[in-house]
Parts: C-alpha cells; sequence; structure tokens
C-alpha cells in the first residue's frame, strides 16, 4: 500500500510514516507529511474533545456550586432570619427585665422609707417609753427616800413633821426676833391681846418681796430674798454654770461657783444648798464643800430637777425659799411648793459682784 503511495485508511499515522521513511518508496516524503498532518489532526480533535469534556464538567461543577451557593445562601437568610427574631425576643425581654429591676427598686426605695419611717416611730416610742421609765424610777426614788427617812427618823425618835416644825418655829422665832430689834420694842409679858391671830407690821415673806418695783433681773431682789429670817436658798448647780461659764470643764465650773456661793453664805448668813446632776458623774467626786454651802448630788434614775423639787418639798410652809434655775419645769414645780423661783442670771450678777 505504500508503494502505491495510498496507506489503509485504518492505519495509525505514526506507524504509516515510520514505515515510509524505512521503506522510502516513491513519495514518501508526502507520506510522511500527510501522516504528520493526521497526528495533528487526530490530536487537535482529541485536545477538543477533551476541551468539552473540561468544559462540561467545569460546568457541571459551576451548577453544582451555583446550586450549593443557593442552599448555602438560603439557610444563612434563615439563620439570619431567626437570629433576628431571636435579637427581637430578646430585646423585648431586655426591655421587660430593665422594667422589672426599675419597679424593683422603686419597690425598693418604698421599702426602705417605710424601714426607716418605722424605725423612726420605734425609736421615739422607745425614748418615750425610755422617758417614763426614768420619771417613774424618779417617783420610786422619791418614795424610797421618803420611806427612808421615816424610818431613819422612827429610830431616831422624832419625824419629819416634827423637824419640819421645829425649823418653822425658829424661822418664826427669828422673825419675831429681829421684828422687835427694829421696832425697838422693850420686853413685856404676854397679854391676852397678843394671842389674837392677826397680820403682825412689817412681817415680810418672799410674796412680799416679789410685789416690790424691783426688776428680775436686779440682783438687790436677790440680797432681800437672801435677807429674810432663816432663808434657805437652793441652786441648780450645771444650770447656772453651764449659762455663765459652759466653756469650762465640769469640775472648773462646780469650783467656781460653790466658791461664789461660799463668799454669798459668808456675807448674808443664809442657808445654801446647790444641787448637781449625778448622771454627769463619771466617777465619785472628791470634793470637799466649801464653808456654808450643801453640796448635794443626785442619785443614779433621779433628776437633778427632781431632787430640787424634794428639797423644796420637804421645808415647811411659811419658811422663804429661793430656788435659782432657768428650768421652766423647775422653776413652776417649786412655786407649787411655795418656794421663789429666780433666774440663774440673777444669781450670777450677784456673784460677780462678791
Amino acid at each position: 500500500a505504500l508503494e502505491s503511495g495510498a496507506p489503509p485508511a485504518a492505519a495509525d499515522p505514526v506507524d504509516v510514516a515510520a514505515a515510509a521513511y524505512v521503506l522510502r518508496p516513491d513519495g514518501w516524503v508526502k507520506l510522511v507529511a500527510a501522516a504528520g498532518e493526521e497526528v495533528q489532526r487526530a490530536d487537535a480533535e482529541r485536545a477538543g474533545e477533551e476541551s468539552r469534556r473540561e468544559l462540561e464538567r467545569l460546568r457541571e461543577e459551576l451548577a453544582l456550586a451555583r446550586a450549593h451557593t443557593k442552599s448555602e445562601t438560603e439557610r444563612l437568610r434563615a439563620e439570619l432570619d431567626a437570629a433576628r427574631k431571636e435579637a427581637d425576643s430578646l430585646q423585648r425581654k431586655l426591655r421587660s427585665a430593665l422594667s422589672e429591676v426599675k419597679r424593683g427598686e422603686a419597690a425598693l426605695r418604698r421599702g426602705r422609707a417605710e424601714t426607716e419611717a418605722v424605725r423612726a416611730e420605734a425609736a421615739a416610742q422607745v425614748s418615750a417609753a425610755e422617758s417614763e421609765t426614768r420619771r417613774l424610777r424618779a417617783r420610786l426614788g422619791e418614795a424610797e427616800a421618803s420611806v427612808e427617812a421615816s424610818r431613819r427618823a422612827s429610830r431616831e425618835g422624832r419625824s419629819v413633821e416634827d423637824m419640819r416644825l421645829r425649823l418653822l418655829l425658829d424661822t418664826v422665832l427669828e422673825a419675831a426676833g429681829g421684828l422687835r430689834r427694829e421696832l425697838a420694842l422693850p420686853p413685856a409679858s404676854m397679854r391676852p391681846a397678843d394671842g389674837v391671830d392677826a397680820v403682825e407690821p412689817g412681817r415680810m415673806s418672799p410674796k412680799d418681796i416679789a410685789a416690790r418695783a424691783l426688776s428680775e433681773t436686779d440682783p438687790a431682789l436677790l440680797d432681800q430674798l437672801l435677807a429674810l429670817p432663816q432663808a434657805h436658798l437652793i441652786v441648780d448647780g450645771y444650770n447656772v454654770t453651764k449659762t455663765g461659764y459652759p466653756q469650762m470643764p465640769l469640775e472648773k465650773q462646780r469650783l467656781r461657783l460653790l466658791g461664789g456661793l461660799s463668799s454669798l453664805a459668808a456675807r448674808t448668813g443664809a442657808e445654801m444648798t446647790c444641787v448637781f446632776d449625778g448622771a454627769e458623774l463619771a466617777a465619785p467626786v472628791l470634793l470637799a464643800p466649801p464653808r456654808g454651802v450643801r453640796v448635794l448630788f443626785s442619785k443614779p434614775g433621779v433628776t437633778a430637777d427632781e431632787l430640787i423639787r424634794q428639797l423644796a418639798r420637804a421645808e415647811p410652809p411659811g419658811r422663804p425659799v429661793v430656788v435659782v434655775s432657768t428650768d421652766r419645769e423647775v422653776a413652776d414645780g417649786v412655786a407649787k411648793a411655795g418656794a421663789r423661783p429666780v433666774a440663774s442670771a440673777l444669781l450670777l450678777k450677784r456673784l460677780s459682784r462678791v
């Protein structure tokens, strides 16, 4: 077939080219060239087929990728919608929770306010109860002191009323003696008319002095009161010192006041009692009372005010008793017992002249 220059159609072009090159029949060059062209054509067809198959494969992969992308996109969109719905639900829950928190805080504030109100009311009730307890303890202490005084008087063979009557008798006798000296009356025996009850001329009492035209802040008023026979001056100690010199320590306050009262007692001869509140004491007081001044501290559970009222009530009616205190409750209490209350400023002015 090679010699005829027409190789078989089914022959492999490569084999044809090889045989033509070896045998070299007439026109072998053309055969080789034709075989080469055939090989190139076959290679081109094979390459085109492979390209088509590759293109189909890529198209299939692209379609699969698009389908996957579409499904993935739809899935992500569904998840995003679900997430948005979940976020909206969480936002609503958050707003609801914040509202609950605000309502809880408001309720907590109301509860705290109510608690504080209850505490304040309870504290006020406790304070009132403590005040009532102190008052009852003071009354109990007063009753116990009265019982103890009665017992002591009984043991000594005389009663408190006997002592009050004796002191009243001394007061009357001293007033009578003063009146006798003032009128220069000669000694005389009793006459029947002397037994008739009447007002004696010249006899004065704290109420008579109060009726005179003297200012309540004039020290001369205190001098006249202390000049009465058997006058007894009762001083509310801390009330006076905290009015006159509150910046000083309590010990120096007491010493300054007692020194002034001692000088005043020496000048007037009046009985003087200075009362201090025992609640101010942290320990027993080592104090030597000055000459002419009785110093008393109230017992535990008894206020100085109550002790002053006890002293005023212990005096017999008719004896001049002067109480120095600016405490209105003290002044009213001693006035009911017949004593003459004066302000602390009056005593301070009088002591400044000592």
